[in-house]
């Protein structure tokens, strides 16, 4: 490996803001903002979602009842 040429490899904390779940890891991103975690202060990345918050992996996903909406739409718009 060529010495110089590679960005910094330093362990960051991100952070999902959404559920304020957290985790370490390393990341090359520089980010400014640190934050104390488990007892040490890193610096961390804020995500707005991530697994422990995104309605797929949580359960909450909504499934649309298209023929219900189709439907609605027909009575809303009918002639009269």
């Amino acid at each position: 490996m060529k010495q110089g040429i590679h960005p910094e490899y330093k362990e960051v904390v991100i952070k999902d803001m959404s559920s304020g779940w957290a985790f370490l890891t390393r990341s090359t991103a520089a980010p400014k903002e640190t934050i104390e975690f488990e007892g040490k202060e890193y610096p961390v990345l804020k995500i707005e979602i991530s697994s422990k918050s995104h309605p797929f992996f949580t359960g909450q996903e909504r499934i649309m009842d298209t023929a219900g909406r189709i439907e609605k739409f027909n009575r809303r718009y009918a002639k009269k």
